[in-house]
């Protein structure tokens, strides 16, 4: 038999499973393995989907399951899409009425399947689109858009918005993804756009696609130029490679190209970009202003020139549907939305660094985690030393590597005391900014990267700031200039190359004493200040520019020693990527 729910087309056998696991073939029918078993049921507003014209500031009941259709290399949602066991403890069964009453009880405007994909789970949505349409909410999803007709078919009745992910326009690059073809998602699109669905298309940038992203965007303006096109920077994570990685600057030249197609391009992905607004195509007046919140979200912020749906400009009709919410809803923590993924892979970098080498050890910890408010525990607990050395014993007793966790420790704790001991009775401590991406886009006060320049012996200017962004807020111009820092240090998550980062400032017409001193640090190697234990390296860094007089940590040294003991690997800086789960993009757990 050949399974119908995507254009993989599997051949089944009775009693056997198709190539994504999730779909078996049984008396003669095609049947889901695991019907309404969810990962997630959690709150989120559209932007963080994202959606950004459709309900702009709606809050909608997220809704995600596991698997996928497709094997992505560098996706960003390995641990939800690849890694978590389907029998997982972390899972649970609601009906279809369970989660249209939870929609209704957090007064949201509709549901929205994301950050897995749907055809994953096709019968599970389906059912969930028919009550929620009954109930008078909307419904819709991302998804790679893989859909056979007959399942689009099936949908498209229920379905009022849709995000496809276009991985481009090659067969090439779909077998990558362990699927035939292209066409059928450009057949969808067009599909979609011509029933009326709200569709709204995201494409990756790599290193080296410019010209296949400009060809995405001329074939997307064959069908409309109102088609908005959300450009992905590519984060490399998993097993892909860093040189993929564009910087912000690379994109946002992109940008300028796709907007003379296109009249709504956005870019992701790139901390204090203006390339997230909504400006009117008719006369360049800003529409709607967007901050950057965390991977593949937006976050409006304000709603300058926009009424009744047109510029109050020019009057011209702007492509939205529906009007702006009045409320805004703030996930917190890690909680909406893809930065779930940045608080499993937390977890799977620490546990690794304790000698976890299968994958169920992981997913055990990942369901302790996701039971009793883990997550919210989680996000606060990473921010300090002593409440971190609690999380790393507590995921040690789990998986019984509390020897492994004594030395993770102490390691971590000799590296703080030696630093703080070398600090004492020293009263000149730079004052220092830290930044994501671009100089205006502060990194909130209570992260952890704050906390290790004070133990580095510096002064956190962010500290200083009211920030309620996720991983933090773009500031006024004013704001930098008033704080004059005498240091700025660049994340290693989402960073910047340094000419680049200077060349922004002088755009910005930046001048403040870190610049004059060419006191701007980027960190040598990628996730060293963030996300897992390497975060003791990054501290070593930053208190040997902070007061180099004192420090001399060699920390291309130190990182051997680090991999040596911990990792029980040799460190190749070439072979790092942004993963906070893998310290190295060959590395690859068990599966029992």
């Amino acid at each position: 038999m050949v399974c119908f729910i995507c254009e993989r087309r599997c051949h089944m056998e009775e009693g056997s499973i198709g190539e994504c696991h999730r779909y078996e073939c049984r008396e003669g029918a095609i049947h889901e393995r695991f019907s309404h078993t969810y990962l997630v049921t959690a709150p989120i507003s559209a932007e963080t989907m994202p959606v950004l014209h459709f309900h702009p500031r709606a809050k909608f009941l997220q809704i995600s399951t596991t698997g996928c259709n497709f094997d992505c290399d560098g996706c960003i949602s390995t641990v939800v899409a690849k890694e978590m066991d389907t029998d997982s403890k972390a899972l649970h069964v609601l009906s279809p009425e369970q989660i249209v009453q939870k929609a209704q009880s957090l007064n949201c405007t509709g549901i929205a399947f994301l950050m897995n994909d749907p055809l994953a789970s096709f019968f599970t949505f389906l059912e969930v689109c028919k009550l929620a349409k009954k109930a008078g909410l909307v419904t819709g999803c991302s998804s790679n858009g893989y859909f056979t007709l007959k399942t689009l078919d099936m949908l498209i009745p229920y379905l009022d918005f849709i995000n496809i992910g276009l991985k481009g326009l090659s067969n090439a690059i779909y077998r990558s993804c362990h699927a035939n073809s292209y066409k059928p998602v450009l057949r969808n699109i067009e599909y979609l756009v011509q029933k009326g669905v709200h569709v709204e298309v995201a494409c990756i940038h790599k290193k080296g696609n410019e010209s296949e992203v400009v060809a995405i965007a001329e074939h997307l303006a064959t069908l409309s130029k109102n088609i908005p096109l959300q450009l992905m920077r590519f984060i490399p994570i998993d097993d892909a490679a860093i040189e993929d990685e564009p910087s912000i600057q690379e994109s946002e030249t992109l940008y300028q190209t796709l907007k003379s197609r296109l009249n709504y391009v956005y870019v992701f992905n790139s901390p204090g970009s203006t390339c997230l607004h909504t400006y009117c195509p008719s006369c360049g007046a800003l529409i709607f202003e967007r901050d950057f919140y965390g991977p593949m979200g937006s976050k409006l912020r304000r709603i300058h020139h926009f009424k009744d749906g047109r510029c109050t400009k020019c009057a011209h009709t702007l492509a939205i549907t529906g009007a702006p919410s009045q409320n805004v809803f703030d996930e917190e923590g890690f909680e909406g939305g893809y930065p779930m993924t940045r608080a499993l892979e937390i977890v799977e970098g620490t546990l690794v660094a304790l000698g976890v080498d299968n994958q169920h050890d992981v997913t055990r910890c990942w369901e302790e985690l996701l039971a009793d408010n883990g997550l919210k525990k989680l996000h606060v607990d990473i921010q300090n030393f002593d409440d971190y050395a609690a999380t790393i014993l507590f995921l040690a007793r789990i998986v019984g590597k509390e020897e492994n966790a004594d030395a993770l420790i102490a390691y971590m704790r000799n590296k703080i005391d030696t630093i703080v001991d070398a600090l004492k009775g020293v009263t000149q401590r730079p004052r220092v900014y830290y930044v994501m991406g671009k100089p205006l886009f502060a990194l909130e006060d209570t992260r952890l990267e704050n906390q290790l320049v004070e133990l580095a012996g510096g002064v956190s200017l962010n500290k200083t700031l009211v920030l309620d962004g996720r991983p933090g807020r773009k500031i006024a111009r004013e704001e930098l200039l008033k704080l004059n820092p005498d240091v700025i240090f660049i994340s290693s998550f989402l960073d910047s190359p340094l000419e680049a980062f200077y060349d922004a400032c002088r755009e910005e017409q930046i001048d403040v004493e870190a610049l004059k001193q060419h006191r701007v640090y980027t960190h040598p190697y990628p996730c060293f200040d963030f996300g897992s234990p390497r975060w003791i390296l990054g501290l070593m860094y930053i208190a040997d520019m902070l007061h180099p007089v004192i420090f001399h940590f060699d920390i291309h040294h130190e990182a051997t020693l680090f991999y040596k003991q911990f990792y029980r690997q040799t460190f190749e800086a070439s072979m790092l990527n942004r993963s906070f789960a893998k310290p190295s993009r060959d590395h690859r757990l068990n599966r029992l």
